[in-house]
C-alpha cells in the first residue's frame, strides 16, 4: 500500500529568521548580500537561523526592487569540448566570488538551439549573458542589450559594437602553429578545419595562410583544407586520413583546429601503423588538460582557457556598475612544442 506523501514544510520568512537570531531584518539582509559588513558571531547566528527556518529569499521579488539577478546565462558552442569546460570553470569561479551562479548551455553550433536558449534566459531575467555566438555577425544576441540584458562576447572580437568581449589573438595562434611546421621543413600541410563558420577557427586559418605567405610560399601549394563534420568522432578522423592519402601530394603534417580533433587523428594514425612524428607530424590547438598525456605528447597552441572565462565573468559583473565602459580583452596564445612534431621524413612513406 502506497504511503501518504509527507506534508511539505513551508519555508520560513525573513522576519522569522530575524526573530530567531535576535537581530533586525536589515542585519539578515546584510548577511545574505554583504556578509563582510556583519560581525562573525552575528553572521553565524543568522546563518543558523536561516537553516532552522528553511528561509529561501525570493529572487523575483529582489529583481522587482531593482537588485540584479544572481544568475548568469552562458551560451557556448559545445561543453563536451574540454576547451569550453575549462573556460566554463573560470566563469563559474569568478561568478561564485560575487554570489552568482552560471547556467550553462551548449548550442552545438546550431542557430535554432542558440535562439531557444536565449529566449529562455531572457524570460528568467538573468543578470546577463556570456555567449560564444554561432553567427558572430548577427543572431538574437545582438538585440539583448536593448532589452536590458547585458551581453559579453566570448572567443570573438567586439568588432566595434557596443559590447564587451574576450578573445585570443587566433590569427597569431594560427601563424605560430603553421610557422613551427614550416621551420621544421614541412611544405605540404593538411589543415583540418570545422565544417562551420566559427570565428575563432576562421581566424586561425587566416593566420596559417599568413604564415605561408610570410615564408615566401604559395598557400595553394602548401596547404589543403579538410573540413570535418562532425569533428570529434573516429569516422571523421579516418575520413580525413583517407582524403589526405589519396591526394596527389600527401601531407607530411596535419594541422588541427583543436586538440580534440588532434587526439582523434593520432588514434587513427596509430591504427594504420603510421609513426608520429617519424612519418607525419600532428599539431593541435588549445592545450587542453589531456594534450600532454597523449602518445606522443601533443604539440599545440596554448590558450589561457580558465583566464578567458574569468575575464568574461568579470566584464559581465561590471556591467551593473554606473560608470561601466565596454572593453575588449585579447589574450596572447603560446606555442607549446612537444613530441608530436618533427622534421618531415627524407623519404616519405604512404600513410
Amino acid at each position: 500500500m502506497a504511503q501518504p506523501r509527507p506534508e511539505r514544510k513551508r519555508p520560513g520568512s525573513i522576519r522569522q529568521v530575524a526573530e530567531l537570531a535576535g537581530v533586525s531584518i536589515g542585519t539578515v539582509s546584510n548577511v545574505m548580500n554583504s556578509p563582510h559588513l556583519v560581525a562573525e558571531a552575528t553572521r553565524l547566528r543568522v546563518e543558523e537561523a536561516i537553516r532552522a527556518t528553511g528561509f529561501v529569499r525570493n529572487a523575483a521579488a529582489r529583481q522587482l526592487r531593482g537588485i540584479p539577478s544572481t544568475v548568469v546565462g552562458c551560451v557556448l558552442l559545445d561543453l563536451s569540448n574540454t576547451f569550453f569546460a575549462e573556460v566554463a570553470r573560470g566563469i563559474e569561479d569568478r561568478l561564485a566570488e560575487d554570489g552568482c551562479v552560471a547556467v550553462l548551455c551548449s548550442t552545438d553550433v546550431k542557430q535554432e538551439r542558440e535562439r531557444h536558449f536565449l529566449r529562455i534566459l531572457q524570460e528568467t531575467r538573468v543578470r546577463g549573458v556570456i555567449i560564444n555566438p554561432v553567427d558572430p555577425d548577427g543572431g538574437d544576441f545582438t538585440e539583448l542589450p536593448d532589452r536590458g540584458t547585458p551581453v559579453v562576447l566570448l572567443d570573438n572580437r567586439s568588432d566595434h559594437r557596443q559590447l564587451c568581449a574576450v578573445t585570443v589573438d587566433n590569427v597569431a595562434g594560427g601563424m605560430a602553429s603553421c610557422g613551427h611546421l614550416l621551420d621544421l621543413g614541412h611544405r605540404r600541410i593538411a589543415l583540418l578545419c570545422a565544417d562551420a563558420d566559427v570565428r575563432s577557427v576562421m581566424d586561425r586559418a587566416e593566420g596559417v595562410r599568413k604564415a605561408v605567405l610570410a615564408g615566401g610560399l604559395d598557400p595553394d601549394r602548401v596547404l589543403f583544407e579538410i573540413p570535418l563534420d562532425p569533428p570529434r568522432n573516429r569516422g571523421s578522423a579516418d575520413a580525413a586520413i583517407e582524403q589526405a592519402v589519396t591526394d596527389p601530394e600527401p601531407p607530411t603534417a596535419f594541422l588541427c583546429f583543436n586538440d580534440t580533433v588532434a587526439a582523434t587523428l593520432l588514434a587513427g594514425l596509430h591504427r594504420r601503423g603510421v609513426a608520429v612524428p617519424g612519418d607525419v607530424s600532428v599539431i593541435g590547438y588549445d592545450d587542453v588538460t589531456f594534450a600532454g598525456a597523449l602518445f606522443p605528447p601533443l604539440t599545440t597552441v596554448r590558450q589561457p582557457k580558465y583566464e578567458i572565462g574569468r575575464a568574461a565573468a568579470e566584464l559581465l559583473l561590471s556591467e551593473s556598475e554606473p560608470d561601466h565602459l565596454h572593453r575588449e580583452v585579447v589574450f596572447a596564445p603560446e606555442l607549446v612544442v612537444r613530441q608530436s612534431t618533427g622534421a618531415p621524413p627524407e623519404h616519405p612513406r604512404a600513410l
